[in-house]
């Protein structure tokens, strides 16, 4: 799935800013793609403030919370009513301007070929980036996002696993 230039620009503008969260309720969405995986109705969200994945119970929020302390955390974990979650947290800082393009080109490489991605580009730079991806597992589905930081050359990189129990 191609890009699409949002016209609306980013709010969180450091990886330090984004919070996780889980059962926040829907936030203003630039861009909502509804998929069906693994059985599962899943919504991938994009805010101005980062992401939102709904899939079965999983409500994920990765954003600028009002009233959350940034931060986000390596990893954590929940069980649901027949259901485990996982999620893991990254951030790349790189070093050179370079080395971040080419790590950015990447991303929407890869989101371009997906075949259930969604992924905005917002405005002042093709760089700032947020990216979706969900696939199909086993017992269940897993997701990656992207965000992208063009003024500190960070990528904030998370996976999300939803395992039947």
């Amino acid at each position: 799935m191609a890009g699409i230039a949002l016209s609306a620009p980013y709010l969180d503008t450091d990886a330090g800013q984004l919070a996780f969260a889980l059962g926040r309720p829907a936030r203003e969405a630039l861009a909502v793609r509804e998929l069906t995986v693994g059985g599962l109705d899943v919504r991938l969200r994009l805010l101005g403030a980062s992401h939102q994945v709904f899939a079965g119970p999983v409500q994920e929020t990765v954003a600028c919370l009002p009233g959350v302390d940034g931060g986000l955390p390596d990893t954590a974990e929940h069980a649901f009513d027949g259901w485990y979650y996982t999620f893991r947290a990254r951030v790349e800082r790189h070093a050179t301007a370079e080395e971040f393009s080419t790590r950015v080109a990447l991303v929407r490489d890869r989101s371009d070929a997906h075949p259930r991605a969604l992924y905005g580009i917002f405005p002042g730079s093709p760089e700032a980036v947020t990216a979706l991806a969900v696939d199909p597992e086993d017992t269940g589905l897993s997701w990656r996002t992207w965000h992208t930081y063009p003024q500190s050359r960070q990528i904030v990189a998370t996976h999300s696993r939803l395992e039947a129990r």
